[in-house]
């Protein structure tokens, strides 16, 4: 069975259909040291607290999945999936893995299996699942839809899963090492346009352990005031003068005039409002303006 004809069924079918094969050559047990890693490793964090409590298990029980390598020269072979396995149980001492080799035509091939099989174990942080799905679409000019139909994903969880990459590189890092889940991340993206307030909210989220709720109703209340500025903002430049520009004339104004002045705009346009106490007053503010 060509390898890339069982993709879309994913990468248990492809083992089960190569262990009920009997082929004895592709299935069995390798010498550790003659399997070289995957340089296209889609995953570049290992919990090194999980990575011990792999190996353990493995000293006890050994390595019950297959790792999927590939021929290589000099009786070696290059690692397809099974990284983490691959390191606890050098961890743990083991001399040998189980392996399935794969028939791979080619080096393309190795990294699609690499990147669907990795997706498909959970393996990943949300970071390096995005970069999956982003490198799949990229270098295997595939849709989201078909993404989401090799790696069993809804296309929704592919898409919110991309818009993780529109996040600062700090971001980024936070969600990879858990310092923010990535629903906090998710209600981040609302404020994608304002580095300074994004920064602020995080603080908070670390600082006071905010619930993603509580995130949400901080970033609605931002996005609000953001709006109503950008509204006032706008209503400005349809020809309004700025306010601080106002407020100087309207000072000027009152220091020569000794009466309350108030500048009203409406648009280009507008009016001077000058306040008098009596008729007295009004004949002197008629003098001043007139002279």
């Amino acid at each position: 069975m060509n390898a890339k004809s069982v993709l879309g069924r994913g990468v248990d079918a492809l083992l089960s259909h190569d262990l009920d094969s009997a082929e004895e050559d592709r299935f069995f047990f390798c010498d550790i040291d003659k399997i070289e890693p995957n340089p296209n490793q889609p995953r570049k964090h290992f919990d090194p607290d999980k990575l011990q409590r792999l190996a353990e298990s493995i000293a006890e029980r050994g390595v019950i999945q297959p790792l999927l390598v590939t021929r290589a020269k000099g009786n070696r072979y290059n690692l397809i999936a099974g990284e983490r396995r691959l390191r606890a149980a050098r961890i743990a001492g083991q001399e040998e893995v189980p392996v399935v080799v794969m028939e791979s035509d080619s080096e393309g091939s190795n990294l699609e299996l690499a990147l669907i099989e990795n997706i498909q174990r959970h393996d990943l942080n949300p970071i390096e699942e995005a970069i999956a799905y982003s490198r799949l679409i990229n270098e295997f000019d595939l849709t989201q839809e078909k993404v989401a139909s090799k790696v069993g994903r809804k296309r929704s969880t592919v898409t919110n899963t991309l818009r993780l990459l529109n996040l600062p590189g700090y971001l980024q890092d936070d969600v990879a090492n858990g310092t923010i889940s990535e629903g906090h991340a998710r209600v981040l993206l609302r404020l994608k346009d304002d580095d300074r307030k994004i920064q602020e909210v995080r603080g908070r989220i670390i600082r006071e352990e905010l619930s993603v709720r509580e995130t949400e109703r901080i970033c609605r209340q931002s996005r609000t005031v953001a709006d109503e500025n950008k509204v006032k903002s706008t209503k400005r430049r349809a020809g309004e003068l700025p306010v601080s520009y106002c407020r100087s004339l309207t000072t000027q104004l009152i220091n020569h005039l000794n009466s309350k002045v108030r500048i009203v705009q409406n648009g280009e346009r507008g009016k001077l409002e000058i306040e008098y106490y009596s008729s007295d007053d009004l004949d002197r503010l008629v003098t001043l303006l007139t002279e």
